[in-house]
């Protein structure tokens, strides 16, 4: 059986589409359609079903996929302990939720490419729904999430820590002075926030409905550090993970502001899927990222 032909199957189960392999292989759209032949001729089955230009796996598809997986990994596994490398080259490609990129590589990313000067990492900044879409289409090697616990038999759990969120103003705020500030209140001043449907600001949004509230921001931007800024400087108020603020409350400049009954649960959580092989790569990626964010 030719590992060619498994790695193109594998490709157009988890992109759906000849089109799009093709791109990612560098082959003609026709030598996809050879090789998935090839491989259905060879397992006497027909392992997807071509409707109207989509392409699904087949129940037997379903099945010979778990085992073309296996496989895969164990011919580049072979791979690396025949050839014995010692040095660790190659991409990875990290999925990430935005506010993060800052703190993964702000300091120690010197050292990591000391240790690794032939590994490259390419940073994908995305939400939480888009990453899970590139993490099952193979489109990314692992993704650190923030946002509500993810728990799937799909996905292996490298690293996890529930993230406190706080509403925060700048010094001068006058809910700054005040203890158990109610919702209704809290609505009445400005807001800062990022982009709607980013992690934090949708869970917050969220609660706010189950509340039969909403809230309409003065500004909306993806840069947290600005909005810690623009806070700073006004009346202004916003709701942040306390990575991000922390800096800000111990050097006095910011507050965070005690709101009756709003509790919201967020996880930070590095995953990457069942079916990947544990490369020395993406292990040595991995390792980086527990390291930055989860020590």
């Amino acid at each position: 059986m030719d590992i060619k032909n498994l790695i193109t199957f594998i490709h157009v189960a988890e992109l759906g589409s000849f089109t799009k392999t093709a791109e990612i292989l560098g082959f003609s759209q026709s030598t996809i359609s050879v090789q998935i032949k090839q491989l259905e001729n060879e397992l006497n089955s027909q392992l997807f079903e071509r409707i109207n230009h989509t392409v699904v796996l087949t129940e037997k598809g379903r099945e010979v996929l778990g085992f073309a997986h296996q496989m895969n990994k164990l011919t580049q596994e072979l791979k690396v302990n025949i050839q014995n490398e010692k040095t660790v080259k190659g991409h990875i490609r990290l999925g990430m939720a935005d506010s993060l990129c800052k703190s993964m590589l702000r300091e120690g990313f010197g050292k990591f490419r000391e240790n690794y000067p032939e590994l490259m990492l390419k940073i994908i900044p995305a939400g939480t729904e888009e990453m899970l879409r590139l993490l099952n289409h193979n489109e990314v090697d692992a993704i650190l999430t923030l946002d509500n616990h993810t728990y799937n038999k799909e996905y292996v759990i490298a690293a996890e820590e529930k993230v406190g969120t706080h509403f925060v103003a700048g010094k001068d705020c006058p809910l700054n002075k005040k203890e158990n500030i109610s919702v209704q209140e809290l609505l009445t001043y400005p807001f800062i926030l990022t982009e709607k449907g980013m992690s934090y600001r949708r869970l917050m949004e969220e609660r706010l409905a189950e509340l039969s509230l909403e809230v309409e921001p003065v500004l909306e931007i993806g840069s947290t550090d600005l909005i810690c800024q623009l806070i700073c400087q006004g009346p202004e108020i916003s709701f942040l993970p306390d990575y991000v603020t922390r800096q800000g409350v111990e050097e006095g400049k910011l507050v965070y502001l005690s709101v009756e009954g709003f509790q919201i649960e967020i996880w930070k959580q590095l995953l990457y899927h069942r079916n990947k092989w544990l490369s020395p790569q993406l292990e040595a990626a991995l390792n980086y990222c527990i390291e930055r964010e989860f020590s």
